[in-house]
């Protein structure tokens, strides 16, 4: 039978909380209040967490496994030094969140946002990044090489030198985006605006090339 869903640390609380321990594997969580707790290097697997809270918590180089966050607020978390394979953080709140050396390995983050968030360094490999918001976001220098942005919000998002080769940015918002020095080049970049991007010292290849030839009104022929 699964895991009945549960509350852990329902209520006001004031200061750190070490002793809201962490779930054991498979649970499901919904509602919970977690603000504050202190789960520094804990491991967790197969953990549903619904609707819950997370303020302030520190969860540096917490290790997760096929685990599901959704819609949860992680105002503030503090998440460096983290591991995540194969988990879900859907339409979750990452305000202010300190994501310093996260690894994303396999992950779906879709529809979260990142307000004010810090996450360069990160590494990500064969995750989802669709419909999420990173405005104003630094990822500069970044390889997100392969990876998906579909109909991301990147507006004011610094792309500087990343390495896009062979993202899924279709229908992404690229207005004001910092893009010098970035690779478009296997991108796919369907419904840009092209009009209206810098493409200084952006490296793109021949599809992309003709893309923006069409968008400022050329005839191009083959």
């Amino acid at each position: 039978m699964p895991p009945t869903p549960r509350k852990l640390g329902a209520g006001p609380h004031t200061g750190p909380r070490p002793h809201v321990q962490p779930p054991e594997d498979g649970a499901e969580l919904t509602g919970a209040d977690l603000a504050r707790v202190d789960w520094w290097g804990a491991e967790l697997e197969g953990v549903t967490f619904t609707r819950c809270r997370f303020d302030d918590a520190d969860l540096t180089e917490l290790v997760t496994r096929r685990c599901v966050f959704d819609s949860c607020v992680l105002t503030g978390v503090r998440m460096s030094g983290s591991r995540h394979r194969g988990t879900a953080f859907l339409s979750c709140r990452f305000d202010r969140a300190r994501l310093i050396d996260v690894v994303w390995d396999g992950c779906k983050l879709t529809g979260s946002h990142f307000p004010g968030a810090t996450l360069r360094p990160l590494s990500s490999t064969d995750s989802d990044w669709s419909w999420t918001s990173l405005r104003g976001v630094d990822l500069s220098g970044s390889d997100l090489s392969g990876q998906r942005f579909r109909e991301a919000d990147l507006t004011d998002t610094d792309l500087r030198e990343c390495d896009l080769t062979g993202a899924d940015l279709d229908r992404a918002k690229v207005q004001g985006t910092r893009l010098h020095g970035s690779d478009l080049r296997g991108a796919a970049t369907e419904a840009w605006p092209w009009r209206g991007v810098d493409l200084t010292g952006v490296r793109i290849d021949l599809t992309q090339a003709v893309q923006v030839a069409a968008a400022h009104g050329a005839l191009v022929e083959g």
